[in-house]
């Protein structure tokens, strides 16, 4: 199973289904602000729900599909990061994350997708690696600009969330690009 330390105290581990009940109290705690921009928050209504999510993303982790980790600060559940199905055709997925109130802007959700962009370009060995966020959530799009993603568009009312359409920023990383960044970070 899925497995990272990312940081002294900061973890990122696949979701288990005894994951639920923790990981529900976190998603209720701050259903206001996540639902403003996620589009699965208002039909996330109790831990039995999040428990059939993560059956399923074990599921299509096994096929070699998809990853859903939780985000444990200091041995809590503090969120989530993971990546979408694989296209293996193209050698792409695109990443989601999202983390509880009380450890924004701490840098974790930062961390947590640097490492899961080692794991995609060195261990799936994908090519391309997007990030989707509503234009308006600016927290979320200052990730993919501090990991080095081309701001390449904007899809125009692309997402339903709470009863409205958001346009979504497409950023994009290439794995030289990658590859290249880090090389500069490590000497």
């Amino acid at each position: 199973m899925f497995s990272r330390q990312v940081a002294p105290g900061i973890e990122i581990r696949m979701m288990r289904e005894s994951d639920a009940g923790p990981l529900f109290e976190v998603v209720d705690r701050n259903r206001q602000r996540l639902r403003e921009w996620l589009p699965w928050v208002d039909a996330t209504n109790s831990p039995e729900v999040i428990r059939e999510f993560i059956r399923g993303s074990l599921e299509r982790y096994r096929a070699g599909l998809v990853m859903n980790a939780a985000v444990w600060v200091d041995g809590a559940i503090a969120g989530s990061v993971g990546h979408h199905p694989i296209d293996r055709a193209h050698r792409c997925a695109s990443l989601g994350y999202w983390i509880d109130a009380r450890h924004q802007g701490r840098g974790i959700i930062t961390r947590c997708c640097r490492v899961l962009l080692d794991y995609l370009f060195d261990e799936q060995a994908l090519h391309r690696v997007e990030i989707r966020c509503a234009t308006g959530n600016l927290r979320s799009c200052a990730i993919p600009e501090r990991l080095g993603f081309t701001r390449e568009g904007v899809l125009r009312e692309a997402e339903w969330v709470s009863s409205r359409f958001v346009d979504l920023v497409v950023w994009g990383l290439l794995e030289d690009e990658w590859r290249d960044r880090r090389a500069r970070e490590s000497s």
